[in-house]
Formats: structure tokens, C-alpha cells, sequence
């Protein structure tokens, strides 16, 4: 793995999921993301200091096959939003969803920078920076679609069940980190998400090869 190119994506792709939490929000009424600062690519405004630093750190050291992480969550506040439960489902899919728009930007830039400039062969740092931020971004997009506390997913699932069932998953919550570390160092969440992100990467090169006429 090449790190100076690497951090980097990894470090813009968290942030970009963050803030597109924070936007949607927003857009649905609830300035506190905005009040505080957080609606920025700015790095310092959103490092975690386990999600951002020691989490990939570690995950690098130890030569892992995917790489994962978050920045600071941004603060929602659900009682401004205007449609509830509704709001709040999107603004849970929200930093999923930008993950895989920039995965999808990155397959469509990366095909069309081969049809004008032919064969990228020999220019191992752009090949290395779109495969990045593709295999990145679908990475964190999956990641954080399990339905496991605090993930995103979990929040998915928790307003897609009937109500007494909502209920009862969300007692819970309060171990759900515990469940994930269990779940990261057994190896158990490797198996869980390589099966999703290994399909989202082959239709993304479907498009890949669509778009390279």
C-alpha cells in the first residue's frame, strides 16, 4: 500500500461521509452541524482520535485486507427536524450514500481519463489514486451499512422495523461497539462485508468498462 496516497483518500472519504450527515440535516432543519462548524472539508474539525488515527493505523500496520475508519461523528439533533423519522433515516443513509457517489465519481473520472489519454501503464500513482478511492469509498459505504450500533446501518434498521421490534434492537445500542470490536478482531466483520464490497467493486467496473469506449 502506498500511505502518502492512501491516508489521504481514506482522511477526505470520512470526512465527506461526516459532512454529508451533517448536510442533510441541515437541509431537513437542523442547523446544528452548521452552528458548529462542521459542515467543512477541513481535517481538524472532525478527527477522531480511534476512528481517524488508531483504528487505521493499526489496520495498516497489521497488513489487514481492508482499511476502515471514521471521523467524529456530527451532532443531529432530531428534534429540529421537520419529518422525524423520515429526516432522520435520510440523514443516517446520507454519509453512505456520498461514500458510493465518490466511488462512482471516481470509476467515470478514472474511464474517461483511459479514453483520453489511452493506457495509464507506467503512471502507477494515478492508477493507484482511482483504484483508492474507488475500493475506499466502497469499503466505508459497506462498513457502515451493517446494522450494527453505532454504524449507520443500525439507525437504517432501526426505522425500517415495525415499532415493537424498533424497540427491542434498540436495548441494543448501548453494546453495540463492544459487538463490533468482537466482531473486528475475530474476524467476523472481514467476512460479513468483503461479500457486498467485492460485488458494489464488480459493478462498478461494469461501468468502468462501460464508460472506456
Amino acid at each position: 500500500m502506498d500511505t502518502t496516497l492512501l491516508i489521504p483518500i481514506l482522511l477526505f472519504s470520512i470526512i465527506a461521509h461526516e459532512v454529508a450527515h451533517g448536510y442533510i440535516a441541515y437541509r431537513c432543519g437542523d442547523p446544528t452541524a452548521y452552528y458548529q462548524g462542521r459542515l467543512t472539508l477541513n481535517p481538524l474539525r472532525h478527527i477522531d482520535p480511534v476512528g481517524t488515527i488508531i483504528l487505521p493505523t493499526m489496520l495498516l500496520i497489521t497488513n489487514t485486507p481492508f482499511l476502515i475508519g471514521w471521523a467524529k461523528p456530527v451532532p443531529v439533533n432530531p428534534y429540529n427536524l421537520r419529518n422525524g423519522d423520515r429526516d432522520h433515516l435520510l440523514v443516517s443513509i446520507a454519509g453512505v450514500a456520498a461514500n458510493l457517489c465518490l466511488a462512482l465519481l471516481c470509476t467515470i473520472v478514472y474511464g474517461i481519463t483511459i479514453n483520453l489519454f489511452g493506457s495509464l501503464h507506467g503512471n502507477d500513482a494515478v492508477v493507484l489514486l482511482f483504484n483508492y478511492g474507488i475500493r475506499i469509498n466502497v469499503m466505508l459505504a459497506v462498513f457502515n451499512i451493517m446494522p450494527i450500533p453505532p454504524l449507520d446501518g443500525s439507525w437504517v434498521l432501526y426505522h425500517l422495523l415495525p415499532k415493537p421490534f424498533a424497540a427491542i434492537y434498540r436495548q441494543f445500542f448501548p453494546f453495540g461497539f463492544l459487538i463490533l470490536i468482537i466482531l473486528l478482531v475475530t474476524n467476523i466483520l472481514q467476512l460479513m462485508i468483503l461479500p457486498v464490497h467485492n460485488f458494489i467493486i464488480g459493478l462498478l467496473q461494469y461501468v468502468l468498462q462501460t464508460v472506456v469506449l
